[in-house]
């Protein structure tokens, strides 16, 4: 197999996307030996004509290359070319699967079970609450939630599978290098940690617009099903289940509040015949057939309460599934924020009540 330098040469190329390197690869079989071809042989591949046969003959490059391959090297950043047995399977069946992956973190067999959650990057307080509530859903119950980590939705679909101890990955419209949204730098490192961050973008590519239309045929490329949660009638999420029907893959979506301008898409899609999701159940039962083997059993009970003290059971109590902020607990309870926060903390550790956006609480059972 070629060495890492003529994939990464490869992805670099003016004007030779996914299909086109496929093409190349088909005939000559090797990124090697397809920048070792002449102008002549590499003309008799379709579509490439005389200007990108000359791009391939002429690439210099190399310096560039080679910062690629020491940073990588440097940040424990996986190269995962299409050849490579840990390519997603998922993928590698689209037409115009990238031939490289820049990947932190591990993905891993069972990160086939999944599912994309994807929505407005302004969500209403309702949308966060429902996105958060089926990824601590999906995740707990075995399913990798995969996102696209931007403001809004996708990063409480990561934040949810991650809070239960579940797989997330994230899918990046710019290099593996360059968190996007910035603030979601310290999310990145911690889905790396406990999934994986995955970008098709050569190292330093600034999150540009024209990124992210791209990027989504791989957020649901890489999953059974989307699910949209809030969605304007132009959303970037609508583009992710219309890659995802293109594909044969399941797209859900959660009804909204019809005068709600987050909820145009998503109520559109149903009307259309996306699957109408209440919960995390719907997509499970939906998808049973598939990922009956991987599922984790102690979703069908309810968890016993964990033993508590008087002043948890106290709290508790107070609570319901819709979220409180933490000011109406402090004021119920006639507690400081100190104790109030010291408490809540002891129950999420319990695993009894999750924070959720903007210092909300609400029980987990």
């Amino acid at each position: 197999m070629s060495e890492p330098k003529y994939w990464l040469a490869l992805n670099l190329l003016p004007d030779i996307g996914p299909v086109l390197g496929r093409k190349l690869l088909s005939t000559f079989g090797d990124p090697e030996d397809i920048f070792h071809a002449s102008i002549s042989e590499l003309k008799k591949i379709g579509d490439i004509g005389e200007g990108r046969a000359k791009n391939i003959v002429s690439f210099s490059e190399w310096d560039m290359v080679q910062r690629e391959i020491d940073y990588a090297e440097k940040n424990n950043i996986r190269l995962i070319t299409i050849k490579d047995s840990s390519y997603p399977e998922g993928l590698r069946r689209l037409p115009n699967a990238p031939l490289l992956l820049y990947v932190r973190g591990e993905i891993k067999d069972d990160d086939k079970y999944a599912i994309a959650v994807v929505g407005s990057r302004m969500p209403t307080r309702y949308g966060l609450q429902v996105t958060e509530e089926i990824s601590y859903k999906l995740a707990s119950s075995g399913l990798t939630v995969v996102s696209g980590m931007a403001r809004g939705i996708d990063t409480t679909a990561h934040k949810g599978a991650l809070n239960a101890g579940g797989r997330t990955i994230a899918v990046l419209g710019s290099g593996i290098d360059v968190p996007y949204p910035p603030e979601n730098k310290g999310l990145m490192n911690i889905i790396a940690s406990s999934g994986a961050v995955i970008s098709e973008f050569p190292i330093g590519t600034k999150p540009n617009r024209e990124n992210f239309p791209r990027r989504n045929r791989l957020i649901s490329g890489l999953s059974l099903g989307v699910l949209v949660v809030e969605a304007t009638g132009d959303s970037g999420s609508l583009i992710t289940a219309g890659y995802a029907l293109e594909q044969g893959k399941e797209v859900f979506a959660v009804p909204g509040n019809i005068t709600s301008r987050t909820s145009k898409g998503t109520n559109d899609l149903i009307k259309k015949g996306a699957k109408l999701i209440e919960n995390a159940d719907g997509i499970i039962e939906e998808l049973m057939p598939q990922i009956k083997g991987i599922l984790k059993e102690e979703r069908m009970a309810q968890r016993p309460l964990p033993s508590m003290t008087d002043n948890e059971k106290r709290l508790y109590g107070l609570l319901s599934r819709e979220p409180k902020h933490i000011d109406v607990i402090m004021r119920e309870a006639n507690i400081s924020p100190q104790e109030a926060l010291s408490i809540l903390l002891s129950l999420e550790l319990k695993g009894v009540v999750r924070q959720i956006e903007g210092k909300n609480f609400l029980i987990v059972n």
